[in-house]
């Protein structure tokens, strides 16, 4: 008998499902085969390597601000992709996506969100606002008038992509978002957050989307995971802003945190009550950077190579976190940053999948949790004299089928039990 591990224990469940024929009557006594579709578990990854080839973009494309593939590679890593993940994230970083005032990105961007949407993937935007990547020309506008501009930014991507994009990072890194200084170029959101206050400039971000996408999902972001970040949530929470996810950013350029760590953190922000989505996470197969480094921006270097030392870490490592992250009932979504090297944030081996396409002992290990020990390949069971079989697996699409003909339904915990009709 196989023991069941921690993860097992909080995402698995059993339904008894009825499955009946077209006229109605029960399939008693019947062979059935039962596979699971879908997972409801967001298995996320960054969707930037097929901005551009998913709308069948000809010509030179526009360039991805934060990194991706280049076009050339798209059809390379889609099945790689399709194979481990059901959630994309898209760049909607407003100077790579509106860097001439008036022409926003709004068409490829809709494209490749459709594209996602057509294979069974959901699509996350990040983010609607955030300060390191404003707009040059917003810096043209005054104090009040920056605040006017960025709400008709948040309505507009909010409205434009309803129905393809209804999960959003509405802000993204307040903590530091009013301190932030760069020296080589100033930004107008950082002074907007400074002048109104860090509550006012969330308040901003989620009352438009809100009013844009009532439906939407609207998730708080930062990679500052002191108590500077659970203080500001407190402190919008008693506000009253609504906020339906915590994100939290797990860049591991400098080593694995370890399960202590992790659930530290996890246990620090699951108090809040809210679901938690971790948006961002790498684990480097290279060398790692050394842990002086405060700014991860800081450290540039040549060439960052992968190696097969650092694979073999960044296997074990990725199954340690992945595991230790869904024993975790709060956490509803991981996003794992990168697929592959190229192009990948700060030129760090932190993809899955090498730079030629090949992919690591790490996808190999990932996809064996997402798609072997987390998943129900095709099971032949049978129905009761009642047309009644007990399934168990993982929440999410499943199927069913006698012969030539099939049905879908779901397995969720809380749901009523289930009753399908063969087609």
């Amino acid at each position: 008998m196989t023991p069941v591990t921690a993860v097992d224990a909080v995402r698995r469940s059993e339904a008894t499902l009825t499955v009946r024929r077209p006229d109605g009557s029960v399939c008693a006594d019947t062979d059935v085969l039962v596979a699971q579709v879908r997972h409801d578990f967001a298995f996320g990854n960054i969707g930037f390597d097929f901005v551009g080839p998913a709308g069948e973009e000809q010509g030179a494309a526009r360039e991805n601000v934060f990194g991706g593939a280049g076009p050339e590679a798209a059809e390379q890593l889609e099945d790689l992709w399709l194979e481990v993940f059901n959630t994309a994230t898209l760049p909607f970083y407003w100077a790579g996506f509106e860097p001439v005032e008036g022409h926003p990105d709004t068409r490829r961007l809709q494209a490749t969100a459709a594209w996602f949407r057509d294979r069974g993937v959901s699509v996350k935007g990040h983010p609607l606002v955030w300060h390191t990547l404003a707009p040059d020309w917003l810096r043209g506008y005054s104090a009040t008038e920056v605040e006017e501009v960025v709400r008709l930014r948040v309505r507009r991507e909010v409205t434009a992509f309803a129905g393809l994009v209804d999960t959003w990072d509405a802000i993204n890194e307040v903590v530091i978002m009013p301190v932030f200084a760069n020296e080589e170029r100033q930004n107008a959101i950082t002074a907007l957050c400074r002048r109104i206050g860090r509550i006012p400039t969330i308040r901003l971000a989620f009352e438009e989307a809100r009013r844009a996408n009532p439906g939407t999902t609207l998730v708080l972001n930062d990679f500052n995971l002191s108590t500077a970040y659970e203080c500001l949530i407190e402190g919008v929470l008693e506000a009253g802003v609504r906020v339906d996810a915590i994100g939290l950013q797990s860049h591991m350029h400098q080593g694995y945190w370890g399960e202590e760590r992790t659930l530290e953190v996890l246990e620090r922000f699951a108090r809040y009550g809210l679901p938690l989505h971790w948006t961002e996470t790498t684990l480097v197969s290279g060398d790692l950077m050394p842990p002086e480094i405060v700014d991860l921006n800081d450290h540039q270097v040549d060439s960052w190579p992968s190696t097969p030392e650092g694979e073999e870490r960044q296997a074990d490592e990725v199954v340690r976190h992945y595991r230790t992250l869904l024993a975790h009932p709060s956490v509803q979504a991981v996003t794992y940053w990168g697929l592959t090297d190229r192009g990948a944030w700060l030129g760090a081996p932190a993809g899955l999948v090498r730079a030629d396409g090949s992919p690591k002992p790490a996808y190999v290990a990932l996809r064996g949790l997402v798609k072997g020990d987390w998943w129900l390949d095709p099971t032949r069971l049978r129905t009761d004299g009642e047309g009644r079989v007990t399934v168990a697996g993982w929440a999410g699409d499943y199927s069913v089928s006698v012969g030539d003909r099939s049905a879908t339904w779901q397995l969720r915990p809380d749901a009523p039990t289930p009753v399908v009709t063969l087609t």
